[in-house]
């Protein structure tokens, strides 16, 4: 649910300056697939509310919560200095850099190897955005916002699919 979540709001930012072409309609249909990841992302947690998750444990909570408010307070400072600089159009690189760096200790505090691989995508994608935005037209949001939408999205996906095997019952055996 929250990696559908989050893919909606980067694909919605990269249609901030995607035009009206191929792309704005690929990013229209990534944002309807998003919205679906949300609403069966919520469909299999009402489902599964039993199971164990690592918050449970209030240390994973704790260090959760201490990793997540640090990553707020040096994004918030840094868009904020990009903005008063005039450089606000490198906002979504920066935003996009920090998140997939933020998952790489987050998979560690969480037990999910995969947010590694995540993270290294995420941070890939940033990079990506700030090579293209420095050699073309195309906007750095457009580029971060597909980029990473398209990661949240295929991991949204591949969450729901391995969640929802994991939490299949096994039928009645009377």
């Amino acid at each position: 649910m929250i990696e559908g979540y989050f893919a909606v709001a980067w694909l919605g930012w990269a249609m901030a300056a995607a035009g009206s072409g191929l792309l704005s309609h690929l990013l229209q249909i990534g944002l309807g697939l998003g919205v679906l990841t949300v609403i069966l992302g919520i469909v299999l947690a009402v489902r599964s509310r039993g199971q164990g998750t690592p918050m449970r444990d209030r240390a994973v909570r704790r260090r959760y919560g201490i990793l997540v408010g640090l990553e707020f307070a040096v994004l918030g400072a840094g868009a904020a200095t990009l903005a008063i600089s005039g450089l606000g159009k490198w906002i979504p690189v920066w935003i996009c850099a920090g998140v997939g760096i933020h998952f790489m200790p987050l998979s560690r505090v969480l037990g999910e190897r995969s947010l590694l691989i995540f993270g290294v995508l995420i941070t890939a994608v940033a990079a990506t955005a700030l090579v293209v935005g420095l050699t073309s037209a195309v906007a750095p949001s457009t580029v971060t916002g597909a980029g990473a939408g398209l990661c949240l999205l295929v991991s949204a996906a591949i969450t729901l699919i391995l969640k929802s095997l994991y939490t299949r019952r096994p039928a009645d055996t009377r």
